[in-house]
């Protein structure tokens, strides 16, 4: 079976074999995802992914002789493409960080309360879901809309352009906030209201769907024989939360990654009063409703990496994190949600700027700026899981970390001293074995999520990290408060 993990940043394409016992995989091809600015817009550049996925499968026929039972991309949420009629793109999609959704939600809310909205969706309201992104446009009156004939979320793009099946699966669609979980479709009042136009969305497919055989092109393009195309969980964190092998009913998991995911799994959505004031996320999962919240993840300390980069000041990543270990604990704490964080930029100065409007030392240097960011995300992912246990009334038992947050050490071990809960970390890359494990859902090698589970814990390493030194993290807790109130009266 083949992989294709599609990150913010990269792209991941891997080889997964199972004997029966256990599952092995191997990466084959990892290539950049770099966001392109063009006439004012940051857009995604899809053509070159799709060329990187189509060098990944090259380099897959090759290892195998040519023989793929299967194939599967996921994603990231949120963003989609527009297609024309003859199943052409329309352009290159917009990056969710573009800044066409500023002041966007507040012109929807003047069509749809922000109450109604949740309630009819369940999800989590932030300024970059494809609600707002697709209200923008309606509201500017985009061409581009005008000229769609269908919309694919990203990861069913690069399915159509594999299998020729236009489909969207649906736990990227539940990203959207325009899927209504009571009638199990797209909310097409909803988008009549926004002026979206309901015709160009898909048939909505639940995940492990056989989309189709590989397009004959693309198989001799690539060298593969025999594979059928797979709509995995496509939404990367729904994948990664189908490989974590639970250890106790009502853990928690984070998948950490450029966003982080902070969550727990239940049984049906949860849409009342409690979630909407804690603005949790109901989104599809492999095994029933994933409640969590979307928070900002290592995405600032790589934006901070990258503009010390541009100003010459570089520094190697395991160097960073060994002056980080020398850096004054708990010094400065940001709220890390607050939305001047969520733009490309100058990262380390705008955490000096928060700093000093929360009351915050402003940290001076390099490893003083890392350690602020790797402390407030601790303290961050605390104060959701306080959330979640108002909403839930249940406090998780332990806190599964999967994605790359779990190779640093100091966020695992922060984390458990944050929020006084055993951290399980790994396995590293969770979306990519989820990936394979819903492939092999699909085409009859495993039967239930708890197959998928036991067979997760056989092949894949741990490595749990407990609580200590609980004191500390209580007073900076309260800083963080302190930082969201400040940041909420803004």
């Amino acid at each position: 079976m083949v992989s294709i993990d599609l990150g913010a940043q990269s792209g991941r394409v891997a080889l997964g074999r199972y004997d029966g016992d256990t599952l092995s995989v191997k990466e084959l091809h990892r290539f950049p995802n770099v966001a392109v600015r063009a006439a004012g817009t940051l857009h995604w550049d899809a053509l070159r992914l799709h060329e990187g996925v189509l060098e990944g499968l090259r380099l897959a026929a090759r290892e195998v002789g040519g023989a793929i039972d299967s194939v599967a991309v996921d994603t990231w949420g949120i963003d989609f493409a527009l297609l024309d009629r003859a199943g052409r793109l329309v352009g290159n999609p917009v990056h969710y960080r573009d800044e066409r959704t500023q002041g966007a939600m507040e012109k929807v809310f003047a069509l749809i309360p922000k109450q109604e909205l949740y309630q009819r969706t369940g999800n989590q309201l932030m300024q970059i879901n494809t609600v707002f992104q697709l209200a923008a446009m309606a509201a500017a009156g985009d061409p581009s809309l005008a000229a769609a004939s269908s919309l694919v979320m990203m990861a069913d793009l690069f399915h159509y352009w594999l299998s020729g099946v236009q489909a969207c699966e649906l736990t990227n669609a539940t990203t959207s906030q325009l899927y209504d979980p009571v009638s199990g479709g797209w909310a097409d009042d909803l988008l009549q209201r926004l002026g979206i136009p309901p015709a160009i969305f898909p048939e909505i497919v639940p995940p492990g769907t056989v989309l189709g055989a590989l397009l004959p092109r693309v198989a001799d393009e690539t060298g593969i024989r025999g594979a059928v195309v797979v709509a995995t969980a496509t939404h990367d964190t729904a994948a990664a939360v189908a490989a974590i092998p639970f250890r106790e009913h009502g853990s928690a998991y984070i998948s950490s990654g450029t966003w982080s995911l902070i969550g727990v799994e239940v049984d049906a959505p949860i849409i009342d009063e409690r979630s909407f004031v804690a603005n949790l996320t109901n989104e599809g999962g492999v095994a029933g409703t994933l409640l969590l919240r979307n928070a900002t993840g290592l995405w600032m300390l790589d934006e901070c990496r990258r503009a010390w980069e541009r100003s010459g000041a570089g520094i190697d990543y395991d160097v960073l994190i060994a002056r980080i270990e020398q850096a004054r604990r708990l010094r400065s704490i940001v709220d890390t949600d607050d939305p001047a964080f969520l733009p490309p930029g100058d990262m380390p100065g705008r955490i000096r700027d928060h700093c000093v409007r929360a009351g915050e030392p402003p940290p001076v240097d390099q490893a003083a700026v890392a350690r602020c960011v790797l402390e407030s995300l601790a303290l961050k992912y605390r104060q959701t899981i306080d959330l979640l246990e108002t909403v839930t009334g249940s406090r998780p038992p332990a806190i599964h970390l999967v994605g790359g947050g779990a190779l640093n050490r100091l966020l695992c071990q922060w984390t458990a001293d944050a929020t006084g809960l055993p951290v399980i970390a790994g396995p590293v890359e969770a979306a990519e074995i989820g990936n394979l494990a819903v492939q092999a859902l699909a085409i009859g090698e495993l039967a239930s999520v708890t197959e998928v589970r036991e067979l997760v814990e056989r092949s894949f390493m741990t490595q749990t990290y407990e609580p200590s030194a609980r004191a500390p993290w209580d007073d900076a807790y309260v800083r963080l408060e302190r930082a969201t109130a400040a940041m909420d009266q803004r």
